[in-house]
């Protein structure tokens, strides 16, 4: 972790927001369960085709 390399409280809070960034993805995936599904269900169907697509919407989510 960034808060242990640099031991300084900017680097703490980052380190803060950073899991709350996986928190709050954690959380709109569990309330959109079925666009997660369809998305799983378009990349086992196309996954040769739009690999680079599907992980640049990864990135975004």
């Amino acid at each position: 972790m960034l808060s242990s390399v640099l031991r300084c409280k900017r680097a703490a809070q980052v380190n803060i927001e950073i899991m709350r960034a996986f928190v709050r993805l954690r959380k709109w995936m569990a309330t959109h369960k079925d666009l997660v599904r369809k998305l799983a269900a378009l990349e086992n169907k196309y996954d040769a085709q739009f690999k680079v697509v599907f992980d640049a919407i990864r990135q975004l989510m």
